[in-house]
């Protein structure tokens, strides 16, 4: 009887293998590797400000907030342990260090009024960049979805995460991400079709 070889273990997706490497720099960077430092840094800083900035943060705030991010990170390194992706854990601290920032504002007083952040991005950005106008609209959407809606969004369908492990970032069971995600999708399509489709004109007197 000729017994057949076992199957091959299905090889890990070049998303994975990206994960698993960046997740190999922070428990590196544990030890003060300032090579694994710089590397852990670089694969997520844009992640990062994006994720603060689709949460609300204006252009300034939100590089600031990037900055507070890694540095909680990096003080908090020593209890990294590898067990879930080192892009969630790091993008759980972004979540907390928007939600601090949003505490310690309120609790100030306000002595001028300030443009919605898409405004200001919109004077910030370079107007030669390809897709421009399509960041923009975007950004406009996104600012109209609800607060867990449009986190749920990002983290998945523009950073990527699996569901699973944007429920970790958000502290909440894997079922209410897909929801909120389901709900965003069908918000966003509506408001699309919408903007495609103007209403009829009106016939002249």
């Amino acid at each position: 009887m000729i017994n057949s070889a076992p199957p091959s273990p299905p090889r890990p997706s070049v998303k994975d293998a990206k994960e698993a490497s960046i997740t190999a720099w922070a428990l590196a960077a544990r030890t003060g590797d300032p090579d694994a430092v710089d590397r852990f840094v670089r694969a997520l800083h844009r992640d990062v400000r994006h994720y603060v900035t689709f949460l609300g943060a204006d252009p300034q705030s939100a590089d600031d907030l990037t900055q507070d991010t890694f540095l909680r990170a990096l003080g908090s390194l020593h209890r990294f342990e590898g067990r879930s992706s080192a892009r969630t854990w790091l993008l759980a601290i972004a979540r907390r260090a928007v939600v601090d920032s949003i505490r310690h504002d309120s609790c100030r007083p306000r002595l001028a009024a300030t443009d919605d952040w898409e405004s200001a991005a919109e004077r910030a950005q370079p107007r030669d960049l390809p897709g421009f106008d399509d960041g923009i609209a975007l950004a406009d959407l996104l600012a109209t979805l609800p607060d867990d809606r449009r986190a749920a969004f990002v983290l998945t369908q523009m950073l990527g995460l699996p569901y699973a492990e944007a429920a970790d970032v958000s502290e909440c069971p894997v079922g209410t991400v897909r929801s909120r995600v389901a709900r965003a999708r069908t918000s966003l399509i509506e408001w699309l079709n919408d903007a495609e489709c103007p209403g009829p004109v009106a016939a002249a007197a």
